[in-house]
């Protein structure tokens, strides 16, 4: 497989696996919960969802950082995750405040997937020595 080829299709399966982590933890919750005592709402997300879902980034961020450059790994990740929270944010906001989440979240998980796939991919260099 040429570099390009394999640079396209690892792009392409990475970016894949992210929505499908978006899919599978976040998009089915869309409910706020509030407490009966205190009046205090939360959600939409209850706290083992977020934890399974950056668990689960974090292993997509390891794999493509060592396969891939974190120079792809990041961008793709990135764009692949906000893009579908943000659209669904937006669907299910009337405040206008899912502009602000979908910045936080941009942020996060450029920061995360570049952390996780960088380490990934020295690890890897430093173990095959390429």
């Amino acid at each position: 497989m040429t570099r390009p080829t394999h640079t396209l299709l690892g792009g392409l399966i990475l970016a894949a696996a992210t929505v499908a982590t978006w899919f599978a933890w976040l998009s089915w919750d869309t409910g706020y919960t509030v407490d009966p005592e205190t009046g205090a709402t939360s959600g939409p997300y209850a706290v083992w969802q977020v934890a399974g879902c950056v668990l689960t980034l974090a292993v997509v961020a390891a794999v493509g950082g060592w396969w891939l450059s974190p120079w792809l790994v990041v961008p793709v990740m990135t764009v692949a995750f906000t893009v579908p929270w943000a659209a669904h944010a937006a669907s299910t906001d009337g405040s206008g405040l899912w502009a602000v989440g979908a910045v936080l979240v941009l942020v996060g998980t450029a920061a995360g997937s570049a952390v996780v796939s960088l380490g990934a991919h020295l690890l890897r260099r430093r173990l095959t020595g390429s």
